[in-house]
């Protein structure tokens, strides 16, 4: 079975703040079966998203799968509070890079 990128299945991939403290992630897919696909295979999930943003799994607030929307949102505690000495992206709008790099198994 060969493995593709994120971005490939994906019409979304950003980063947001969430308030001061937090940072959102939203993966948008371009289909409900691509949507499905991934979801089933359950590899977005609360130890990914520590390890791709090296924190530790307590600051992974949430990871949940939204049908309506074909997306996937995870919740994150900001490394830095927003606008904090050291915030190098006050919007929390650079911080996606780390998601393009997931493979998904595919057919």
């Amino acid at each position: 079975m060969k493995k593709v990128l994120l971005p490939e299945l994906a019409e979304v991939i950003r980063s947001k703040n969430a308030g001061p403290y937090e940072l959102t992630l939203d993966i948008i897919f371009k289909t409900e079966a691509i949507f499905a696909k991934v979801t089933a295979q359950k590899i977005i999930t609360p130890e990914l998203i520590a390890q791709l943003y090296q924190v530790p799994l307590e600051q992974v607030i949430s990871v949940v799968e939204f049908p309506p929307a074909r997306a996937i949102k995870a919740t994150i505690v900001r490394p830095k509070v927003c606008g904090d000495i050291g915030d190098t992206d006050v919007y929390g709008a650079q911080q996606h890079a780390p998601l393009l790099g997931i493979e998904v198994e595919w057919e």
